[in-house]
């Protein structure tokens, strides 16, 4: 497996076991593509219905090549979900189709080589395992370390140029699928700086 889930509990305490069935079904999806680049699980207690008793919450956002794929549930249209372990496989259930969505529109394409974009990183916080670059156009684009591709992150400075995929997010443009791109000559004398801590 090449990455591993980051999981947050809300209204309940972490559970080992949950956790492992989350990995694992991650792990069943790296087998239908194996260029995930991140996985946040949210699983929620979010409140007691009077009727029905506890329903868990279950949102997933799997993130892949120009994409995230997101899957998120309301508890209270389904019966299944007073179980956690219930929400979290009807969840990657649905993550599962489209994730094969995904992969035959990707394999249906011809390859044209899309030019992607191209950035400069500009902030970098260690702490937080983020980052924001300027885009060509001036704007400033976050990202994720999850985002970063083949252990990049490592490398990554600020002043950094990389190529990329735009998508919105929650607080504006965000970047996935961040590659880093070497200088050439006459750039390698340009911005450097450290992570921030």
């Amino acid at each position: 497996m090449k990455i591993q889930p980051h999981v947050v509990y809300r209204g309940f305490g972490p559970s080992a076991a949950l956790t492992a069935r989350i990995t694992e079904e991650l792990a069943d999806l790296e087998r239908i593509w194996d260029r995930i680049t991140g996985c946040h699980v949210s699983l929620e207690l979010p409140h007691r219905h009077k009727r029905h008793g506890k329903h868990f919450l279950a949102k997933i956002e799997l993130f892949v090549p120009g994409k995230v794929l997101t899957v998120g549930r309301d508890p209270s249209e389904h019966e299944g979900f007073e179980d956690a372990y219930a929400a979290v496989n009807e969840s990657f259930s649905m993550l599962r189709r489209q994730l094969r969505e995904y992969v035959r529109a990707k394999r249906g394409r011809v390859k044209t080589h899309e030019k992607q974009p191209v950035g400069v990183v500009t902030q970098l916080f260690g702490d937080r395992d983020c980052g924001f670059l300027r885009s060509e156009d001036g704007r400033d684009v976050y990202f994720h370390r999850n985002s970063v591709l083949g252990g990049g992150w490592q490398r990554l400075k600020v002043g950094s140029r990389v190529s990329y995929a735009e998508e919105s997010g929650d607080e504006g443009p965000q970047a996935s699928t961040v590659r880093t791109l070497s200088l050439r000559s006459g750039e390698r004398a340009g911005v450097r700086g450290d992570v921030t801590a």
